[in-house]
Order: structure tokens, then C-alpha cells, then sequence
């Protein structure tokens, strides 16, 4: 990122881990956000030792947690189908941060071939566990091997990020598919929260995307961006824990009708809490 392009757009705490600030800065040139600093390697894996960190977690000990998992079933199975109409029948698949393998587990059931990457040692042992077995990284894979690769909710994580697409080029079949799903920061949820808006997840969170913004980066990886789905249950979920981050506590009712006007909202402007983008190798 060229720093001189940068501009300082909001201030930031980790609520989730360490209680420290950050700066994202907003990037001209992709129409995105950049969290700085940006913690090393090395250091970044302390910002997830947390028991709050669902997605590496099969946990259900709150309502929240039951809810959060119920929702997750339902869009399992959306997911599914989803692969399936780009690919016709059936073929090779890749999931990036594939957390406890529950996506990877029902695609399999359809008969799709499945690999999985997941670098969180705790969220491989719990998938194990399950019957599958991921991968900590993609440097062992074949090139032009697979049909579809998806990343729900992992791309704003990945350290470098220009490598990361340069690797999902390398990876995907020409003709393939890439279906990645990441927060919107343009939504009128992280609007109305601001700095407490729980999407941003700083430190953890390193890139904040607009739509502008994917079209832009994979673009320039001979990526083509086809089509744009909103994630409607995300708004509600991200207010229920940005309302926690506000106000100590989560107010269901408040959470609800906040994610209730941004998805009304979204459907006026086009600007949903998430998006998944579908985009194919041209």
C-alpha cells in the first residue's frame, strides 16, 4: 500500500482481546480500509487466544452461541447449493479457513472432493475429530486444481493480502470460481455503530472492503467479478455484538431492529452488513 494514499477514517479497540487501539486508514487508490499497525506474524496469534473466538469454536453454552449455530446450519446448506449451481454436478473443492470443517463435511455430502485449510491448531483438532482432515497451508497444492475456492469471512484476515490473491490465481482452475464472503464497511450498520461496530475486529480484521475494492483487487489478477449476494442474517449478528462493545451488554431488541434497517437499507443502496462476491478465472 502506498502510504502516501492513505487517509486516517476511524479509530479502533480490540473489545475482544487486548484492549489496544488502532487506525484504519482508508486506501484511495482500492477503496478499502488498512488496520495499522499491523501486528507481525510472529505476534498476531496472541490477538485470537480467546474463548469469544466462535468461528475456531463448536461451542453452545449461551443463547447466543445456540442461535449463532443454528443460523450456521441454515447457511451450510445455502452454501451448498450455491457451489453446486456454478459447478454443474460436482467437482474439486478448496475451503481457506475452514474453521471446524462443518462447510467442508456437507459439500462432501453432495459428493464433492474436499480440501481444507485451516492454520488455527485448536479449530484442525476439533475438525478431526469430526472425520476431516485439514491443512495448515496451500504451498503443497497443485496449481489449476480446483473447480471452486471459497473464503467465508477469512480474506480480511490474511497477512498479505497481495499474495494471497496471487495464490488464489495460482490455485483455481481457469474458468474456476472464487466465492469470498467479507464485512462491508459502507453498510449502514457500521455506520450507526462507528468505532464499536464489531466488524471491524481489529487487530484481527486487517483489510476492510467495499465493493469497489474487490472488483479493483481481482481485477488486477485477471479475476472477473460476476455477481454480488448479500449476507442478511450478518447484520443482526454483527449488531447483537456491537451492542455489546457499546453498552457492556447485548441488547436483543436494539441488535435487531439496527440489523433490521440495514438490511432495508441495503436493499435500497446495495450496501449489506456482508456481501459474497462471485468472481471466475479468466
Amino acid at each position: 500500500m502506498n502510504k502516501e494514499k492513505l487517509d486516517l477514517y476511524i479509530e479502533c479497540l480490540d473489545h475482544t482481546v487486548s484492549g489496544e487501539n488502532f487506525k484504519l486508514y482508508r486506501d484511495r487508490d482500492h477503496d478499502m480500509l488498512v488496520t495499522i499497525p499491523k501486528p507481525d506474524e510472529n505476534s498476531l496469534g496472541k490477538y485470537y487466544e480467546s474463548e469469544d473466538y466462535i468461528s475456531h469454536t463448536d461451542a453452545k453454552r449461551t443463547i447466543f452461541e445456540k442461535t449463532y449455530h443454528l443460523v450456521k446450519k441454515f447457511s451450510l446448506n445455502r452454501k451448498v447449493k450455491l457451489i453446486s449451481k456454478l459447478h454443474k454436478g460436482t467437482g474439486t473443492l478448496l475451503d481457506i479457513g475452514a474453521g471446524t470443517g462443518d462447510f467442508l463435511i456437507e459439500a462432501n455430502k453432495t459428493k464433492w472432493e474436499v480440501v481444507g485449510i485451516e492454520p488455527n491448531q485448536q479449530a484442525r483438532v476439533l475438525a478431526k475429530e469430526k472425520g476431516i482432515v485439514l491443512q495448515s497451508d496451500t504451498v503443497n497444492l497443485d496449481s489449476n486444481g480446483f473447480d471452486i475456492i471459497t473464503m467465508w469471512h477469512v480474506l480480511e484476515h490474511v497477512p498479505d493480502l497481495s499474495a494471497q490473491i496471487k495464490e488464489l490465481k495460482r490455485l483455481l482452475k481457469p474458468g474456476g470460481h472464487l466465492v469470498i464472503a467479507v464485512p462491508n464497511f459502507k453498510s449502514y450498520d457500521a455506520q450507526y455503530y462507528k468505532s464499536f461496530w464489531a466488524a471491524y475486529d481489529v487487530p484481527r480484521h486487517l483489510w476492510h472492503f467495499s465493493k469497489n475494492s474487490i472488483k479493483t483487487l481481482f481485477e488486477e489478477k485477471e479475476m472477473k467479478l460476476k455477481k454480488i449476494m448479500p449476507l442478511v442474517f450478518d447484520a443482526f449478528y454483527v449488531s447483537l455484538l456491537s451492542e455489546k462493545h457499546k453498552n457492556g451488554k447485548m441488547n436483543f431488541v436494539k441488535a435487531l431492529w439496527i440489523g433490521l434497517l440495514s438490511n432495508i437499507k441495503g436493499r435500497r443502496l446495495k450496501e449489506y452488513s456482508s456481501h459474497i462476491y462471485i468472481l471466475k478465472n479468466t
